[in-house]
């Protein structure tokens, strides 16, 4: 089985979808088993503690039989961002947190201090923490340093659907730190952005807006998950490295057979 690992526990599904935006509860759980995904995201800030009921969101993501990962989306500080994942472990009964600490808000990018302050906190009390971050290389080796066994780069700011702005920064990412699990978060637009990312040796993609928002997301949850599959078995076949001059496909050896029979 072709499963990577992340704070010693294993992973078969390298495709992982957040809960948001989609047009109905039912289409959300019918695309996540679409994608065949193990994990979902999900915000605290959509749950509210006091709504307690059957058909609560949270109960009903329960119903996919996927991991929960809750996240801390809109949090702008450490000191907001620990206090979310504390409560989000006490409410999902979970030590896994996404945790986002946003320094723009116009872009959505991560705030470097603040993540690796939070991070560096979260570990500290016993969280897995799965850090949203830029495809900066300095600031991926700070949260390793303080103890983050994974690292979820982005591929563009959230919800752009540009998919893989800056191939050199993530190629980058993925030779220096070539043992450290690396998963694609945010940006991807479509299937194809998905199996690049994937050919280039990263571990896994999380998404959301580009099934949710797309004219069927339970076909295109489908779609991701034949390209995240695809991408992972170019990867391991051996992507041929571009070259800049012309290589003949045919043998060179000997000429044509007209020209063989001339006398």
């Amino acid at each position: 089985m072709d499963s990577f690992t992340l704070y010693g526990e294993p992973f078969n599904a390298r495709l992982l979808l957040g809960s948001a935006l989609y047009p109905s509860p039912q289409i959300m759980l019918d695309s996540l088993q679409a994608a065949g995904t193990e994990w979902v995201t999900l915000s605290l800030r959509r749950q509210n503690p006091q709504a307690n009921t059957p058909n609560d969101f949270w109960n009903l993501l329960r119903t996919s039989g996927c991991k929960l990962l809750p996240n801390t989306a809109g949090c702008t500080s450490a000191t907001e961002a620990v206090n979310l994942a504390e409560m989000s472990r006490e409410l999902f009964q979970t030590p896994w947190i996404k945790l986002e600490v946003i320094g723009d808000d116009y872009n959505l990018q991560p705030c470097p201090f603040g993540l690796v302050e939070a991070a560096a906190t979260l570990i500290e009390r016993g969280f897995k923490v799965l850090p949203y971050t830029t495809d900066d290389l300095v600031l991926a080796k700070r949260l390793l340093d303080v103890g983050c066994e994974v690292l979820m780069p982005w591929g563009a700011p959230i919800g752009t659907g540009l998919g893989l702005m800056n191939p050199y920064n993530l190629r980058t990412l993925r030779d220096r730190l070539p043992d450290t699990p690396l998963i694609i978060d945010a940006g991807l637009g479509a299937p194809s952005h998905a199996a690049q990312a994937m050919e280039m040796g990263f571990d896994a993609v999380l998404l959301n807006s580009a099934v949710a928002r797309a004219c069927d997301p339970v076909a295109m949850a489908r779609a991701f998950a034949q390209a995240v599959s695809a991408g992972r078995t170019a990867f391991l076949a051996g992507v041929m490295a571009p070259a800049q001059t012309a290589s003949p496909s045919t043998p060179t050896l000997g000429q044509p057979f007209l020209e063989q029979a001339a006398p």
